[in-house]
């Protein structure tokens, strides 16, 4: 399970996470799992909003006796690829991770989940192989990073042109690896925003990921 998370919004997390998830499921013959917990994932994905349960409404049906299952609430995006949308609410940091870490096991899938801004559950980063955090050579950003008390495993970096910080000093300041370097390109942007993520990655995205997914 990857989890991928920021400590700013606007760092790119939910594009990094989709792209992942979507070059999984085309290597897996059995598909990948995209788990969306901060709500941005069909936006990206070029799909319409689900108006359908989603993790909150899981997590809200406390009753473990007729809870639903996960399955059930999973949508289709592309052949190869299933999502699980956040619903229409906000998540509470203070619920059981731990028991939706293994529900998720349930689907046997790669599974990749965008923890969206902020501090991903503890439970959560506990069952994941990998947590990458997504970020941008931004002095904000670095000083945010700076003060986790949870290191990441890797760092996704999305570099900018004209910008004065680099790797090295991203890997300094946060203490851990930069695995992966995205640079910004308008193809990139171009694809999101004609909804033609899903149908069609950057090929320079997919080959700077391809040491991730």
């Amino acid at each position: 399970m990857i989890v991928c998370w920021s400590v700013k919004g606007g760092s790119g997390t939910t594009v990094v996470a989709s792209t992942i998830a979507l070059m999984r499921a085309a290597e897996s013959q059995r598909g990948a799992l995209l788990v969306d917990l901060a709500g941005d994932v069909p936006a990206v994905l070029g799909l319409a909003e689900s108006a359908g349960p989603g993790i909150n409404d899981w997590f809200a049906n406390c009753d473990h006796g007729s809870r639903m299952t996960l399955q059930s609430i999973a949508i289709q995006a592309t052949a190869n690829l299933q999502i699980i949308a956040r619903g229409s609410k906000q998540l509470d940091t203070k619920e059981k991770f731990s028991e939706l870490c293994a529900a998720l096991k349930t689907f046997d899938l790669p599974t990749i989940i965008d923890a969206g801004c902020g501090l991903p559950s503890p439970d959560l980063l506990a069952h994941a192989t990998s947590s990458l955090l997504v970020t941008r050579p931004c002095y904000l950003s670095l000083r945010r990073a700076a003060q986790l008390s949870v290191l990441p495993t890797g760092i996704v970096l999305i570099n900018e042109a004209g910008r004065a910080l680099g790797k090295h000093d991203v890997e300094a300041v946060i203490g851990a690896p930069v695995i992966a370097e995205i640079t910004f390109d308008a193809a990139i942007a171009r694809a999101v925003d004609a909804g033609l993520l899903a149908s069609r990655i950057p090929t320079m995205m997919s080959k700077q990921l391809a040491v991730v997914a």
